[in-house]
């Protein structure tokens, strides 16, 4: 692999990725909030039926983001062992490690969520309050 990142580099961008993950769950607390807040206000079938949608899409992120945080948390120690040690990462260990592939869901993961927002905003805007 050109350019194989270093151990730091790794790990410093796990640590980011975790960061904003944790970030995505304040996000979602927030939307559960604005949700709990707008549901009994309403008896109009389509907001009970969007609000039952997110919700469900907000369990179903969560454990997505549980998941990733997860992986990226035991590769991350790995990365400070390799780090602490002075090791550089072998190609044979980033790829056994499968840091590409973790990216990617990732980087999945942020396009639905924010596709989810932007959904999120759209059918708030359309209800009265």
């Amino acid at each position: 692999m050109p350019n194989m990142p270093s151990a730091t580099g790794l790990h410093m961008r796990y640590r980011l990725w975790i960061a904003e993950m944790n970030y995505y769950i304040n996000i979602i607390r927030i939307l559960e909030d604005y949700l709990a807040e707008l549901s009994p206000k309403s008896n109009i079938p389509e907001v009970k039926e969007g609000v039952d949608g997110f919700k469900n899409k907000f369990v179903a992120l969560r454990r997505e983001i549980d998941d990733l945080r997860h992986e990226m948390h035991i590769l991350k120690m790995k990365l400070a062992a390799y780090a602490r040690e002075g090791q550089a990462i072998t190609d044979e260990a980033y790829q056994n490690d499968n840091h590409d592939a973790l990216e990617k869901r990732f980087l999945n993961f942020q396009a639905g969520f924010e596709k989810m927002k932007k959904d999120f905003e759209a059918f708030e805007s359309k209800w009265p309050h």
